[in-house]
Parts: C-alpha cells; structure tokens; sequence
C-alpha cells in the first residue's frame, strides 16, 4: 500500500484472513509495514470488521497464523500508530485478550470519531442490511452476552467445528439470496444518521466499495463503503484535513 498524506487516518474492513489464503495474509502484512511510524505517515488505523475470516476466541492467539498477525499488529501499535478495532460478523468472539496482544482499542458499533477535525459514523455495516430479516435475528441472537458466554464455554475444536458448518451453510443460502436484501438499506442508513447527527459514515459488509450521498434532514451526508481484500486487491480509505480518498 502506497504512503499516505500527514496525519491521515486509514480505514480498512473485510480482509478475512486465512491460512487457506496466504497471499492475502502477505499483501496485509505488507500494508502494515508500509504504515508503520516514523516511516510512514498514518496516524491511525481503524479495522471496521472481518479481519479474519472467522475467529473462534481469544484461547486461540497462539495458533502460529493468529499469532504471526497478532504480532504485525503489536509492531504497528509499538511504532506509533494508533489501532482500533471494530467486530464484524466474522469475528464477533474477539476479546479483551486479543485486543491487549495486538496493542489495539475494541470499538463498539456502531460509535463516533473524530477524524481530520469532524465527527464520523463507524459501523461494520451489517446492522444497516436490514431487508435481509433472517440474518438480523442471527446476529442479535450471536451478539447477545448469554449466548456469547455458552458459546465460549464449548472446547475450542468444538466451536471451530460449528463455525465451520454456520459459514457452510451461510454459503449456501448467498446463493438463493436476492442480491439487493444482502446490501444496506437506505431507510436504515438516513436513521443511523439522523440519530448520530453526523454528515459521514463509514462502513464495509457488503464489499461494494464506494461513495455515496444521502440527504438527511435536508443536508447532504456522505457514506463511504470499504471494499474486500484478496490476493491481488486491497485498498484503504483515507481521510485526513485535506479530504477523502480511497488508496491501494
């Protein structure tokens, strides 16, 4: 990833990581040794979800892929560049633990930030998709803390087991899914901002990278979507006081 202007703040989401994919595990790493201070010139770094492709609990840091990443992420911080992270839907079950390894902050979603001097919306993206009915009451039931904690309680091959078939499963209903239910929805969005009050809101999910224009209570509101890595793709967003641009 190529340098960026001063003091900007970058933003990625979705680059699931996976040891069945070591040519995306290499471009990210390579990104974070760009960034790294005093060399490079971000600021920040914020992880707006998906990180891996699944993450099963934080008894699982020292699997050699976790730990390599962990560790990239921990001489990001070291050198000076502030990390946050936010879970997506992928990787709900990270956990203080993590965070504390990789030197970074655990955002809540969504949550307001400032960034290059004005308040920004950041959300993983998967709360705006609200047309696809049967995925909100997965999530909710997947975020609740009862749940988290019985599901955290199993041993960790049983957990990995039956992500393992969620994800399969999932797969398989994308498939019959319409296209349009599996994207935000633009009532949801005008209301998050509306209740945020903020003129910017920034998420992935739906790996439709772009911007778009919303009019919320008369004032035109940006929002900014975070495209998906792989092997030979994976671009930032960038914001800093001279403006917005998403960088390779």
């Amino acid at each position: 990833m190529s340098s960026t202007n001063d003091k900007s703040a970058l933003f990625i989401s979705d680059i699931h990581l996976s040891p069945n994919e070591p040519a995306t595990a290499a471009r990210f790493l390579a990104c974070l040794a760009s960034i790294a201070a005093p060399a490079g010139a971000a600021s920040s770094l914020t992880i707006l979800g998906d990180l891996f492709d699944y993450w099963a609990g934080d008894d699982d840091l020292d699997d050699p892929f976790n730990a390599r990443i962990v560790a990239a992420l921990r001489a990001l911080a070291d050198s000076g560049v502030g990390i946050a992270f936010m879970a997506g839907n992928r990787d709900f079950l990270i956990g203080e633990a993590f965070a504390a390894a990789a030197g970074l902050v655990l955002l809540p979603d969504p949550c307001v930030r400032e960034i290059a001097g004005e308040p920004s919306l950041l959300t993983h993206g998967d709360l705006l998709c609200t047309d696809d009915a049967d995925y909100q009451r997965f999530r909710r039931q997947v975020r609740d803390p009862a749940w988290r904690s019985q599901f955290l309680a199993k041993p960790l091959t049983a957990r990995k087991a039956e992500i393992e078939a969620l994800r399969a499963r999932s797969e398989q209903e994308k498939k019959i899914k319409p296209q349009a239910i599996m994207d935000v929805n633009n009532e949801a969005v005008t209301s998050l901002l509306r209740q945020h009050q903020v003129r910017t809101l920034i998420h992935g999910h739906t790996h439709r990278q772009g911007r778009h224009t919303h009019i919320v209570a008369g004032n035109p509101c940006t929002r900014w979507v975070l495209g998906d890595w792989g092997a030979s793709r994976g671009t930032a967003l960038n914001g800093s006081p001279a403006g917005w641009h998403f960088i390779d």
